[in-house]
């Protein structure tokens, strides 16, 4: 892919400006126009019995963060954005499982730390405390946020004859842009896609001629995922 296309990037904000930030700095135009919205919660925070936290997301490390002033309990995050921005909120020293939902709970099974809270998504995509009850760790969910369909504006579905390509970061998100592709297909567009599970939900909207080619990141790490543009 040349550099100097345009490509849209379809994650939710405030994460769609840091990447849009890197798409530029390789040389691409980015469009940012998500095809989700994250809707904060108001749980009630109850860490009596817990003694971990696992974070699936940075936008489930700021919900938390807003919601408990505590950052002494051991943290594990499912990758090192999202260990990142635990450390950005106090937390010391986040285990990054550098991987996925299943990598995550195989770290955390080893580590064996007690109950571990499980903080995310209100539908979130993998049911990471079931992962740990079959490694033999106890575990509860609390939900701090909610992604919301969006629909792309406008002048982003009159443009998709001209985009390079689009950047998709979540299963819901590819479903979105699937759903899109029924109505407003774009034969020529390129699908890249942070894991097999983000492309699943494309494959038809490709095979059916709505969609171009369909591409996955070797890891589920953004780095590899816009390593996809230079290939």
């Amino acid at each position: 892919m040349s550099a100097g296309g345009a490509i849209w990037i379809t994650r939710a904000q405030p994460g769609a400006q840091a990447t849009a930030r890197r798409v530029e700095a390789l040389g691409y135009a980015p469009l940012v126009d998500p095809l989700l919205e994250i809707c904060a919660l108001t749980p009630e925070v109850d860490l009596g019995d817990i003694a971990a936290l696992a974070f699936t997301s940075a936008n489930g490390v700021e919900a938390f963060a807003r919601l408990s002033a505590i950052r002494d309990l051991p943290v594990f995050a499912v990758g090192e954005t999202t260990a990142m921005a635990a450390r950005a909120a106090g937390f010391a020293n986040p285990v990054s499982a550098d991987g996925d939902v299943e990598a995550l709970a195989a770290v955390i099974a080893a580590t064996r730390p007690g109950q571990v809270l499980c903080v995310g998504a209100e539908e979130p995509a993998a049911d990471l405390p079931a992962l740990l009850a079959r490694g033999g760790v106890a575990a509860r969910a609390l939900a701090v946020y909610a992604s919301r369909d969006r629909a792309p504006t406008p002048q982003t579905l009159d443009r998709l004859g001209e985009l390079d390509a689009v950047l998709l970061h979540s299963p819901r998100a590819a479903r979105g842009l699937a759903a899109i592709l029924r109505t407003a297909p774009a034969p020529g567009l390129k699908a890249l896609c942070l894991s097999p599970a983000v492309a699943e939900p494309l494959a038809a909207a490709h095979r059916e001629g709505r969609l171009g080619p369909v591409a996955f990141a070797p890891r589920p790490r953004e780095s590899a995922l816009l390593d996809l543009l230079t290939r």
